[in-house]
């Protein structure tokens, strides 16, 4: 579903990827621009219990890891080991502020199993992209499971702003979903490098 809602949605970014490319603003300025700014949303608004402006604000920086992509096409940045490297590393930083957010949310709640959960989630994601990074290094392919970093941001932003309208129970049954799902692509990611690794 992510991969067919991409080409949409870099239509839709194609005209202000125009417009800074014009600017003369580079893909690596996007992608540290909208890291600082996801990193803020979330250790912000979600301690504080905004989650629903939260989700919307993080969402929006979000969207600029496509953005990115869209404008190193038009500079001719495309394939930068660097801007590689740079928006896979602050992909991290990211993700990590989002749960860090969450996590200081339950924490203030008093609420220990839902922080001990969004802890857990964010230590499984870290895990499953450094299984593929890792494996990719050694001169293997990790590239299965059920949860890539696009779904599990689907998953918690959908949950948590949710939850901040009101909807009950949402955020908890993300989290368990996320959770599940991040174990497993784990466990699967272990077995397909075993595999590789022991037909060598």
């Amino acid at each position: 579903m992510l991969k067919l809602l991409r080409p949409a949605v870099t239509r839709v970014l194609t005209p202000l990827g125009r417009t800074l490319a014009r600017w003369g603003i580079s893909p690596n300025v996007v992608t540290a621009v909208g890291t600082l700014g996801t990193v803020l949303s979330a250790l912000v608004f979600y301690p504080r219990g905004h989650l629903f402006w939260g989700t919307v604000i993080i969402t929006v920086f979000v969207l600029a890891d496509l953005l990115d992509g869209v404008l190193a096409r038009m500079t001719g940045a495309d394939g930068s080991a660097w801007g590689a490297f740079l928006d896979s590393t602050l992909d991290r930083v990211g993700d990590a502020a989002i749960f860090a957010g969450l996590i200081f949310y339950f924490v203030l709640r008093d609420d220990v199993l839902l922080a001990a959960l969004a802890l857990f989630c964010l230590v499984a994601g870290m895990l499953v992209s450094y299984s593929k990074a890792r494996a990719e290094g050694l001169g293997m392919t990790a590239d299965v499971g059920l949860t890539e970093r696009p779904e599990r941001l689907v998953v918690i932003l959908v949950a948590t702003g949710l939850s901040g309208l009101g909807v009950p129970y949402i955020l908890p049954v993300g989290l368990w979903l996320l959770a599940a799902a991040s174990a497993v692509t784990v466990c699967q990611r272990l077995h397909h490098v075993y595999r590789q690794a022991v037909h060598r």
